[in-house]
């Protein structure tokens, strides 16, 4: 009988032993925590919305495995819209988001979009991160608008100084009517005045049903003037546009006094595959030296950003460029921000300060995330893409870095 009850006994042991180590192990339930991208997928500059959305499904995958490690009680999931590039598609998205209770937002990509957006994110406690766009009149402190991008202040300076250097004298500028652009033609031309440079401002073009011929005749116009004022080689175009400036670019390529003078663009061009697939307008670029300036990635930081960039581009085929990694460290500090709050989103303020503390403190893929009063990336080097021939085709190259 005694051999009969010592398994039993050990048997009743071990299963005491299991339920005791169960009920002392905590389960933890993990609640979603929603965050609405709105990038342009199908529209205008949608090279960058595409690989924005790559890193932001990334980062959702590699913080969830982080969250998971910690026995975190919410974890993220991303929901990815359209918004083609078009304000009212934007706002649109927007509210339908705000009204399911999302309560951060990354994107969109153009200031206009953000401009668009913004009275509701105000007005509805939602936390706005948008990774590309620069306009200044957006720089407002207290709002519930971040970006983790410079602003057109940092960027223009950098490409109105670097235009100056490279031996120009007299600038025409010319933008499409939109926030972002608008504020980059500004910003440029002011840093080349500073640097002692003579601007003529062409007035910007709609961004519907624009007249891109009376456009040309207007850059032709000036350029032939301020050749007359500060000879010939000593004038260049600047023009900050998104995807529909390859329709100047046909155009000016048949002018033969403004497809032989040097042309520069802003950051809603750089490295688009819209440039690349019309050879009229790739071979004007490559004959103009046309460049454009990306928000920089640190070579510090290399081992960092390389295999992220490396992952995107095996999802997009497109190779990312700062202002998509910037979507990946956003959503990351997001995260952060919420790990202080176990998930919770109840207080709006606690989460706006906290966000703020973060970025602060935080350093992404993309370098230091620290904010100024604005809440605006403070500070930020650029790098300059032009267009090269390979082969039978064109791509993108890394010609040069501002100062």
């Amino acid at each position: 009988m005694r051999k009969l009850l010592l398994p039993v006994i050990a048997l009743l042991a071990v299963t005491l032993l299991v339920q005791s180590c169960a009920k002392s192990k905590k389960v933890v339930v993990s609640q979603p925590v929603k965050v609405q991208g709105l990038f342009s997928i199908t529209g205008n500059w949608s090279s960058l919305g595409i690989t924005s959305r790559a890193a932001l499904e990334l980062a959702q995958e590699d913080i969830n495995k982080y969250l998971a490690q910690k026995d975190a009680k919410f974890h993220i999931e991303v929901a990815i819209s359209d918004t083609k590039l078009e304000t009212e598609t934007a706002r649109l998205l927007f509210v339908a988001a705000k009204d399911v209770g999302v309560k951060f937002v990354i994107g969109p990509q153009s200031s206009a979009e953000l401009a668009a957006i913004k009275p509701e994110a105000d007005a509805h406690d939602v936390l706005v991160v948008s990774q590309s766009s620069t306009a200044g009149s957006l720089a407002i402190a207290g709002d519930n608008i971040f970006r983790f991008c410079p602003s057109d202040k940092i960027e223009g300076a950098a490409s109105g100084a670097t235009i100056f250097k490279q031996g120009s004298t007299g600038l025409v500028t010319v933008a499409r009517d939109d926030a972002g652009n608008k504020g980059l033609q500004t910003s440029t031309g002011a840093a080349f005045t500073a640097k002692g440079g003579e601007v003529s401002a062409i007035a910007p073009y709609p961004i519907t049903s624009a007249n891109y011929a009376s456009v040309i005749a207007s850059i032709k116009t000036e350029v032939a003037r301020l050749t007359t004022a500060k000879g010939v080689g000593k004038v260049a175009v600047y023009l900050a546009s998104f995807d529909e400036g390859i329709e100047l670019f046909k155009l000016a390529s048949t002018e033969p006094t403004l497809n032989s003078i040097k042309w520069y663009g802003g950051d809603g061009v750089v490295l688009s595959t819209a440039l690349l697939t019309d050879p009229v307008v790739a071979e004007f670029a490559i004959k103009t030296g046309f460049f454009a300036p990306s928000f920089g990635l640190p070579d510090a930081f290399k081992t960092k950003w390389e295999p992220l960039a490396a992952r995107i581009k095996a999802k997009t085929g497109i190779d990312p460029d700062a202002y998509a990694l910037a979507a990946y460290d956003a959503l990351w500090t997001i995260a952060y921000t919420l790990e202080a709050t176990d998930g919770s989103t109840t207080d709006f303020a606690k989460i706006k300060t906290l966000f703020v503390a973060e970025a602060n403190k935080d350093t992404g893929v993309t370098g230091a995330d620290a904010l100024d009063a604005a809440g605006d990336r403070a500070s930020g080097t650029f790098d300059y893409f032009g267009i090269v021939k390979d082969g039978a085709s064109y791509k993108w190259t890394l010609v040069g870095k501002s100062e």
